[in-house]
């Protein structure tokens, strides 16, 4: 994006190419992949961005411009009241609590009313989301700030595997080689128990707390 400057302030933010008017001139769009950031800054023409808040944990405030070799636009923030949002994490806990259960429910009804009994490893496995829905809503109880919470919701994880490899015919196969990857990952939405009917993933190796 670009911001047109007139008399040191920004009289017009230009997000895709296009032409425009400055001093009275009309210049086409295609300035803005032609010309160089000089060339464009001669005509009164910057880079322009915006540095928005995280709106999951801020409120936005009023914004402050500066003009530089860019034109950047900055916003106050206000945090976001702790208690309102571990009310919602922990709301959501238990959304993902109940739907994972709902996916058995039918084989527990069955078993009760005389059918099939639940395999062992799925009754072991609601017992499993029941418990880690339980300690989930307690790690979020336990939370006392902002910076908490998004560390909570962006807890780091390194992810190791497997390198997949497709042959001529189209056979994909995993292995023996591995790769490594940085991740992110909410205690809100992961580190639920594995789901003992769910596919079982080829390529994956572990994935281990940092």
């Amino acid at each position: 994006m670009w911001a047109l400057i007139e008399n040191n302030t920004v009289a017009k933010v230009i997000r895709t190419p296009q032409s425009v008017t400055v001093n009275g001139i009309q210049y086409p769009r295609n300035i803005f992949t032609r010309w160089s950031k000089e060339e464009l800054a001669d005509i009164g023409i910057k880079p322009y961005r915006e540095v928005g808040v995280d709106s999951r944990y801020y409120w936005q405030g009023q914004a402050t411009t500066e003009i530089g070799d860019e034109v950047v636009v900055t916003y106050a923030s206000t945090e976001r009241d702790v208690a309102d949002l571990k009310k919602n994490m922990k709301a959501q806990v238990k959304a993902l609590a109940a739907s994972k259960l709902a996916e058995t429910d039918w084989m527990v009804v069955r078993a009760a009313e005389g059918g099939t009994a639940v395999p062992e490893a799925v009754t072991a496995y609601r017992s499993a989301v029941r418990e880690a829905s339980n300690t989930k809503e307690a790690e979020i109880d336990a939370l006392t700030s902002i910076d908490e919470i998004k560390a909570y919701e962006a807890k780091p994880y390194v992810e190791v595997r497997k390198v997949k490899h497709t042959s001529e015919e189209g056979v994909e196969t995993y292995g023996p080689e591995t790769e490594e990857s940085n991740r992110e990952i909410s205690m809100v939405t992961g580190g639920w128990p594995v789901d003992p009917l769910a596919e079982v993933d080829p390529a994956f190796v572990s994935l281990t707390a940092v």
